[in-house]
């Protein structure tokens, strides 16, 4: 019995076998079959939209737009040729004369890039791109190279204004709105990378408000990771219909190129400085007269506060406006016109962005209770350290 239950289960064994195998290479042969409905990748993949034919992938357009307006700027100064190590010894001095201190003088140049903002010819780019040069040139999108003069520039954001003359009213760029960019908008970095020609490189906004980073005075970077390299700054950052959202300004990087991490001025803190330069060749910013800084955790235990809010007064300024408002060192500065001040930063941008000349309300700690002052807003020096 146990011999016939063996052939039995191997017989079986061979059969399905051998159906299996006719099934899979000869179905015909086994006879008809439920046909299941094919799909195909196109069937389950939303169609694409296109624009004007063109699909909505591609940045094209934008780039149509924006390339016109976009310049490269080649700058050079003269610089000292390096004094010769014997140029004072006696000696050389008897056989040579003169002659050490003769030597042609050496001139270094730049590149970078530039926006222009204007039919008239105003050219927006960045401060470090321009600055020290005694010679401007900057070179449009259809091959013309023409000379440029300086209307203006504000270090402390890194901004600049140059002007150029052409036979023609010039491309200008369109402005966009810093406050409809969101994080993931899709963007666009337009220059002159390395001095190769002109380039697009496309990323997302990677961030916004990105401050403290002690690149400039004042702060408030695009973060984007859209490829910047060395010839991008002062370039157009823009969104993806070819709108100015932003100026390239800088990179971080190990190596001097592109890491993905890059910053861009925003186009409303750069219009602000553009037309601040254009109608009177400067920028004006409120002033003081404080030193500053952040309120640690220590600090605020030391002085008794409830919490690390507000920013120490660490130094007053004889005869500034905090000191003749009575403001003292080791105040804490709450809030500026109604504006909280949460670190020197901010206290920084409140003050700066307040009219020389006007009278605004400064809300204080000083042992313990809080006390409001009134100031009479003073101008910003160049290039000052304090508030």
């Amino acid at each position: 019995m146990h011999r016939l239950w063996m052939i039995f289960a191997q017989a079986v064994t061979v059969s399905l076998a051998v159906l299996f195998v006719v099934s899979t290479l000869k179905p015909e042969w086994v006879g008809d079959r439920p046909v299941l409905p094919s799909i195909t990748i196109q069937e389950t993949l939303p169609a694409v939209p296109t624009s004007g034919g063109r699909p909505v992938a591609s940045y094209a357009d934008a780039a149509r737009v924006a390339l016109p307006a976009v310049v490269h700027i080649f700058t050079s100064k003269e610089v000292k040729a390096q004094r010769h190590p014997f140029a004072d010894d006696p000696l050389f001095r008897h056989f040579f004369g003169d002659r050490l201190d003769n030597r042609p003088q050496q001139r270094a140049s730049g590149l970078g890039s530039g926006v222009i903002v204007s039919p008239e010819g105003y050219v927006l780019t960045n401060n470090h791109v321009i600055e020290a040069a005694d010679e401007i040139e900057v070179a449009l999108n259809d091959g013309r190279k023409l000379s440029a003069r300086i209307v203006g520039r504000d270090p402390e954001s890194d901004l600049a204004v140059l002007q150029i003359h052409a036979s023609d009213k010039l491309k200008a760029i369109t402005f966009g709105r810093t406050e409809q960019l969101h994080v993931g908008d899709v963007v666009l970095a337009i220059g002159n990378p390395f001095g190769v020609g002109q380039t697009v490189t496309m990323g997302i906004v990677s961030a916004l408000g990105r401050s403290h980073l002690g690149i400039n005075t004042f702060e408030d970077f695009i973060q984007t990771d859209a490829a910047i390299n060395p010839g991008n700054s002062g370039g157009a950052l823009v969104d993806s219909a070819g709108n100015l959202v932003g100026i390239n300004a800088a990179i971080y990087s190990r190596s001097g190129g592109s890491l993905g991490i890059g910053f861009a001025i925003p186009v409303s803190l750069a219009r602000s400085v553009m037309e601040q330069i254009i109608q009177n060749g400067s920028v004006t910013r409120g002033w003081i007269g404080v030193e500053v800084q952040a309120v640690t955790a220590e600090l605020a235990e030391s002085f008794g506060m409830p919490s690390g809010d507000g920013t120490l007064i660490s130094g007053v300024m004889r005869g500034s406006p905090a000191d003749r408002a009575g403001i003292r060192p080791g105040d804490v500065l709450l809030a500026v016109d109604g504006r909280k001040v949460n670190d020197p930063q901010a206290m920084l941008e409140a003050i700066a962005a307040l009219a020389p000349g006007r009278k605004a309300g400064f809300e204080l700690r000083r042992s313990k209770e809080k006390i409001e002052l009134k100031v009479e807003i003073g101008r910003r020096p160049a290039l000052s350290r304090g508030d």
